[in-house]
């Protein structure tokens, strides 16, 4: 028999390389990389807290406090931290008013799993220059990024916006406070204030380098109001105007709401973000009603294959009581406890007496009730 002789057919050609294309588009749209972030408040250094990580004459070690929230910033691709206070490089140290502590909470932040620390906010200047330039540099060599502070102008235009690569992602954040409790910043250092005018020339930087998305991480608002207040909204939509994808705050010391706010854009298009007005204390020895711990803020990025840029995907919060544990001896070690963890399994971490258990469960139920519209992750 002769062979059989398949003329071509131009429609069933152009069905054959749409199928093909829809099964290629597919396998690009099923290429989606994650990134996960997770944020943690202020880190504060008050007296009590270096005299109890004293452990000889000149030496400390922070390390305990962080143990039961490691697995938590290790499981991150990336774990952001707000450190409020300075490390002068030598003694005297001290708390309240002039946050002044040992490189050693830097190697326990390090320890901890972090990644990046924030250093503008209002203790920026407690150490004057010397002390700004000797904790960008501590920091620095111990491998962790850092922003909102710098040694130089020079120092600035190279390397702000923060550039940070991971996984795939290409991300730009910023960081910015109110103030330096009126401490002048000494020449040639700098501390990022917020000023609206250099804040549209930073994000049109950020926008220029082309992120995949871009964070902007605020040192604003009212010290122990638990509700965000009008001016924190209006730069929060004035961040997303000018191209913020996530905010996250701090400095009130106490837990705000998290929100997504919409913004109407130059060209008639609504742009929503999330935002964070305060994730509260992370460590600290504030013993003031709420501020006795914060929550850490996760977040999941998604990022598809050849698309310009990520969303934001699952995120939630998870509630971190500071508890102040006092050995046989009267010897205090400060904790960061993640609070849903010791509720499931109390005997993996030290047993509170009931005075400070009652403390800690008023505490959640205080952070749960405003936080009640977003997930509480574990």
């Amino acid at each position: 028999m002769p062979p059989t002789i398949q003329r071509y057919n131009p429609q069933i050609a152009r069905l054959k390389c749409l199928f093909l294309f829809s099964i290629l588009a597919g396998a690009l749209q099923a290429q989606t990389d994650t990134l996960r972030l997770i944020f943690a408040g202020d880190i504060m250094g008050h007296t009590p807290q270096i005299s109890s990580a004293q452990v000889a004459p000149g030496k400390y070690d922070y390390r305990p406090c962080f143990r039961y929230v490691k697995p938590l910033l290790d499981a991150a691709d990336l774990a952001i931290g707000n450190l409020e206070l300075t490390l002068p490089g030598k003694g005297p140290y001290s708390g309240y008013p002039m946050f002044k502590s040992p490189d050693a909470l830097a190697e326990a932040l390090q320890y901890a799993g972090f990644d990046i620390l924030l250093t503008a906010n209002n203790h920026s200047n407690d150490s004057r220059a010397p002390g700004l330039v000797h904790t960008i540099e501590t920091l620095r060599a111990l491998g962790f990024q850092q922003t909102g502070t710098f040694k130089t102008q020079r120092e600035r235009d190279l390397f702000y916006p923060l550039m940070v690569y991971r996984n795939g992602f290409k991300l730009a954040l910023l960081n910015y406070t109110y103030g330096t409790n009126g401490v002048p910043t000494q020449p040639p250092t700098i501390v990022n204030l917020i000023d609206t005018v250099q804040i549209a020339r930073d994000l049109a930087e950020a926008r220029a380098r082309k992120p995949h998305f871009i964070i902007v991480t605020m040192h604003w608002g009212l010290e122990y109001q638990l509700q965000e207040n009008a001016e924190q909204r209006d730069l929060a939509r004035f961040l997303i105007r000018n191209g913020a994808d996530l905010i996250v705050g701090a400095h009130p010391h106490v837990v705000q709401p998290i929100k997504v706010e919409t913004v109407t854009m130059p060209d008639g298009s609504a742009k929503s973000a999330v935002v964070v007005y305060s994730l509260g204390n992370f460590i600290s020895n504030q013993r003031k009603e709420h501020t006795d711990g914060g929550i850490l803020f996760q977040v999941e990025l998604l990022h598809r294959k050849f698309v310009p840029y990520a969303e934001v995907g699952a995120y939630g919060y998870i509630p971190v009581w500071r508890y102040i544990h006092r050995d046989a001896q009267g010897k205090t070690t400060y904790y960061a406890l993640p609070i849903a963890r010791y509720e499931r399994n109390p005997q993996a971490a030290p047993d509170p007496p009931l005075s400070a258990l009652s403390t800690m469960k008023k505490f959640a139920a205080g952070v749960r009730k405003r936080l009640e519209k977003c997930v509480e992750l574990d």
